[in-house]
């Protein structure tokens, strides 16, 4: 069969809506392989890699890359990271579904985003995007189905496959994962609704979305002042860990008590940890923005004003009671004492993307990247160098991860701070074309490591579609054709 009329028969497999976006999008519609759509991953438990001639001259209507090799790398990233990680749906996930790689078989909270982001720069992926959200919102009804009034609203770090093949069967999810992730759900939807304007899912989504935000504020905000911690209504202080960077350093001191605004009792157990960190924080006061934008555009400015609040205080939480000069970036806090918890991590930098600092601060936090302590051969290490446990190979204790790098150099480009941004975005892009796209890097040899073509590490990729590094590494996402 030649592949006009397998990509023509493949066509007649799903709504012909999917796949027309404006002009690009029927244009290129006839050159996405049946593996691309909903239906055809709806019929298969792996989506198989797509045919890399084809994604190549998609890739190539959509994308100016400049040369061949920030071609290949985005073809690369695309086959991987992104149309390679798509799974049919599989109980209890009714919708297709996205996995991280390696030994990760589920879908994640954080991970999924920057994935979704990527996807939707392709047409006709309206379906399978709003199926990956409405995984989410199945999970939040499940489990406010079974749950106290006061865990309401929570999505998990993940939700596993009931067939999963590991200890942690999906059967298990009403107990295992019982936390969360890095709040940026609300994040991911606004990047895919700027990609490809469907309003469906802003429609189908905000709800649920102010309920996530409302349970992370009730259960990580322990003292009510705009400052979010982790937690796990398991217990376990590892657990906890896992819903920010899992082995994050300044977390080592970590521990598990009672709610502090909430009376003794069976729904108030040691699931809360001490520290409120400012990752977690920022990435919930950037969702913050994004889910009042969105709900600007679809006429809620209701619920704009309350997500504006919430982002208020949180604002002027974080620089009164984590900002350290001496650090040069902002540092995690004791809930109870509001002391700063050392050593800096590479968390302290994410408010530069959420707008926290003023602009003498983001300054200040520029400078610091710049240091020794900060600027190893590959940048941005996971903790600070001048931390005795740092360790450049050691899982979020010296090593670097792509999305944190996307994360930190886009708050820079914010601030007007272009040339660091583009510094640390080309040689995070270069070293991954050089040594492959991969979990986690050595901050000092920038050989690869963990899991070879982990989903979000896409967010390479990303540094470059957003105009964050130099143009020796720019792609530009070509217009669509009147």
């Amino acid at each position: 069969m030649n592949d006009g009329k397998r990509w023509t028969e493949a066509l007649a497999l799903v709504p012909r809506r999917a796949f027309l976006r404006g002009a690009c999008a029927a244009a290129v519609a006839c050159t996405l392989p049946e593996a691309f759509t909903q239906q055809g991953a709806m019929e298969k438990q792996s989506v198989p890699q797509p045919n890399r001639a084809e994604l190549s001259a998609l890739l190539d209507t959509l994308l100016d890359t400049g040369s061949p090799e920030l071609h290949n790398f985005a073809v690369e990233a695309y086959a991987t990271c992104v149309l390679g990680k798509i799974r049919a749906a599989t109980p209890p996930l009714k919708q297709a579904w996205i996995v991280p790689g390696g030994g990760f078989y589920a879908q994640w909270l954080w991970d999924t985003m920057f994935v979704d982001d990527l996807l939707s720069l392709l047409p006709g992926q309206q379906e399978i995007i709003r199926g990956v959200f409405q995984n989410y919102w199945d999970f939040q009804e499940r489990w406010n189905a079974v749950k106290p009034e006061c865990m309401h609203g929570m999505v998990a770090n993940f939700i596993k496959p009931f067939e999963a093949p590991d200890r942690d069967k999906g059967t298990m999810w009403e107990t295992f994962p019982a936390y969360s992730q890095a709040p940026l759900l609300a994040w991911g939807m606004e990047r895919v609704y700027l990609r490809n304007h469907d309003k469906e899912l802003l429609r189908t989504g905000l709800k649920p979305l102010e309920s996530f935000h409302e349970w992370y504020w009730r259960e990580r905000d322990l003292k009510g002042l705009g400052l979010v911690g982790v937690g796990s209504y398991s217990g376990v202080t590892q657990h906890a860990r896992f819903e920010t960077y899992d082995n994050e350093v300044d977390l080592d001191g970590l521990k598990m008590i009672p709610h502090p605004g909430r009376p003794a009792g069976p729904d108030n157990g040691n699931w809360y940890g001490d520290i409120a960190i400012p990752a977690n924080t920022a990435y919930l006061l950037l969702s913050e923005l994004s889910l009042a934008r969105m709900a600007i555009v679809m006429g809620d400015h209701a619920m704009s004003a309350r997500r504006r609040a919430r982002y208020d205080r949180g604002v002027a939480a974080m620089r009164a009671h984590m900002w350290d000069e001496q650090a040069g970036c902002f540092l995690a806090v004791n809930t109870e004492s509001l002391e700063k918890v050392s050593p800096a991590t590479v968390g302290g930098f994410m408010p530069l993307m959420a707008h926290v600092p003023t602009r003498r601060q983001a300054a200040t936090m520029a400078a610091t990247l710049i240091t020794p302590t900060w600027a190893t051969p590959l940048p941005i290490p996971t903790v600070a160098r001048s931390d005795a446990r740092f360790s450049p190979a050691k899982y979020w204790r010296g090593d670097v991860w792509p999305a944190p790098n996307y994360q930190v150099v886009t708050g820079l480009a914010l601030y007007g701070h272009h040339e660091l941004a583009a510094r640390i975005a080309d040689r995070t892009l270069e070293n991954a074309m050089k040594v492959g796209i991969s979990e986690h890097y050595n901050s000092i040899s920038g050989a690869p490591l963990g899991v070879a073509g982990l989903g979000m590490s896409a967010s390479t990729l990303t540094m470059a579609l957003d105009g964050l590094t130099s143009s020796a590494y720019s792609i530009r996402v070509r217009k669509p054709k009147a």
